[in-house]
């Protein structure tokens, strides 16, 4: 039976919409934060406040390239909090050429959107990390993560950048001989470790509960969670977690011997001199770091932020004990290549199992795989399976296997004109930003739309405050649980619907060479 939502519920969240607590009519939005005093701006309609282009670290360029992010450079007066900070630097790939152009190495700057704006309230706070494989795109910049209609629920956004590719990820053996943690590379996630610091020393003075903290993001950004999730660096700075369409491959991680020598073959490709590398490699200009490692977004195993993959602490139940919401979309990131290169890719990922996975995808004869009508082709199957969905519903049964309440779903809905959902599709209905140009996600939304965003944001924020997504008028969202593997679907229809066993035979198959001990994989 579907379960709808009825009109009544709609009305009363739209009317909690419309009706934040109000502002006083002078208030001059000036508030003291680490560094010294920004004055932020009131958003129409007195639904709250927006404090934007924060400082969080100081800008991490010349001598605090490749370093651990330093403390905030205090500034004399007030400082005006109206604008973005600039995308982190990155290289063009095409579909995020303006942000690239646009893009500074001076770039640890963090949005406040706030229901109330400076206020002795202890809202619950949300921080939201930007997907973009950890080589592109941004936070501020990006207009879909525009905050009013996710703080018209009652909670306190945070959304934060951070250092990529490169300038995030780069290891060196002079960085390790430097550091006093003898650790390299992690910059990035050291970066969204000082946000999440800032946050806990700062958030108060915005309406925010520094004891309620949600970090939450996509792709990269919920590779990201994962990984913050492992840290013993983050430990105790977030309470709850959602991870959307993304794990981190067991490849994205590596000892920091490797990290070192990729970073040396880099150096090389500079001409950096023997002796002292780091005075050299700091002098280059951005664009010519780019250019030559334009693809470096590993994370590093430094003893330091991380003492293992992200994989093998989530396999072996060390990682942070939070509430966690994980799902995925019906269809991700197709993957490339031929019939032929899949079948390859089947049998170096299953091994001895590669039989059983080459029947399930079609490809045990010489006939054509079946199109899926809500999966899709081969392609867009086996690139989803591997990355994303299976991986995904897989760790969050290890999280709920370690104690933890885990609630998994799936995102089907298509944004027309596109036939299929695609990867980020889910964003504009997280956020409630819905425009037809001019963003990330674009397209022809309708009232369905809408009406399902209302339900997702519920969902969303009712997690972030009391670490269950579920609440009075939604369809009921069942609790993760290894045994009935139930989860909860956003429909092509924009229904909501429950469901079991998400790609059934597809998923087990990966289960059980995912749960095999780490050595036998």
């Amino acid at each position: 039976m579907k379960l709808k939502t009825s009109a009544c519920f709609f009305l009363a969240l739209c009317m909690a919409w419309a009706e934040p607590p109000a502002m006083s009519a002078d208030s001059d939005l000036v508030v003291g934060v680490t560094g010294g005093l920004v004055r932020g701006r009131r958003l129409p309609e007195a639904r709250g406040a927006a404090f934007r282009g924060i400082p969080f670290a100081a800008p991490p360029v010349g001598d605090l390239r490749w370093r651990e992010p330093m403390p905030v450079i205090s500034w004399q007066g007030i400082r005006e909090a109206d604008q973005p900070g600039p995308p982190p630097a990155q290289p063009s790939f095409g579909w995020n050429e303006q942000m690239a152009a646009d893009s500074r190495e001076d770039c640890l700057y963090l949005d406040v959107w706030t229901p109330t704006g400076p206020s002795p309230a202890r809202n619950p706070v949300m921080v939201w990390i930007h997907g973009g494989a950890n080589t592109a795109l941004a936070g501020g910049y990006e207009p879909i993560y525009d905050g009013r209609a996710l703080i018209g629920h009652g909670v306190v956004l945070v959304v934060i950048d951070y250092r990529l590719g490169i300038f995030g990820f780069f290891a060196h053996p002079a960085l390790t001989r430097e550091s006093p943690h003898h650790a390299a590379g992690n910059y990035g996630l050291l970066d969204q470790i000082a946000a999440l610091q800032w946050v806990r020393d700062n958030i108060a003075k915005f309406g925010g509960d520094p004891g309620n903290v949600t970090i939450f993001g996509q792709s990269a950004g919920s590779w990201d969670i994962m990984a913050l999730m492992s840290s013993p660096l983050a430990r105790g700075l977030f309470h709850r977690a959602i991870a959307e369409s993304g794990v981190p491959p067991k490849n994205l991680s590596r000892p920091l011997r490797e990290a070192e020598q990729a970073g040396v073959l880099v150096a090389d490709k500079l001409h950096a001199p023997a002796q002292d590398p780091l005075a050299f490699l700091r002098s280059v200009p951005p664009a010519e770091l780019l250019k030559a490692g334009p693809d470096i977004n590993t994370f590093t195993i430094d003893d330091w932020v991380l003492s293992s993959s992200p994989n093998e602490v989530w396999l072996d139940k060390r990682e942070a004990p939070v509430p966690l919401i994980i799902g995925s979309n019906a269809v991700e990131i197709p993957s490339s290549g031929s019939i032929e290169d899949i079948k390859a890719s089947i049998r170096d990922t299953f091994g001895d199992l590669a039989p059983k996975a080459l029947a399930l995808y079609g490809l045990a004869g010489n006939g054509q795989p079946a199109v899926d009508p809500l999966y899709g082709d081969l392609q867009d199957q086996w690139g989803s399976d591997l990355y994303f969905r299976c991986p995904s519903i897989i760790h969050g049964e290890w999280h709920q296997a370690a104690g933890n309440r885990v609630w998994q779903y799936e995102f089907d809905r298509a944004i027309a004109p596109h036939p299929r959902v695609q990867h980020s599709s889910e964003l504009p209905y997280v956020f409630g930003n819905f425009r037809s140009k001019g963003g990330m996600v674009t397209g022809e939304f309708t009232d369905a739309d809408r009406k399902l965003s209302t339900i997702i944001q519920a969902y969303w924020t009712n997690f972030a405050k009391t670490g269950n997504p579920n609440g009075p008028g939604l369809p009921q969202w069942p609790d993760c649980d290894g045994q009935e593997r139930k989860y909860l679907v956003f429909t092509t229809t924009a229904d909501v619907l429950p469901g079991q066993n998400e790609h059934g035979a597809f998923c087990d198959l990966f289960r059980e060479l995912m749960n095999r001990p780490a050595a036998a994989q």
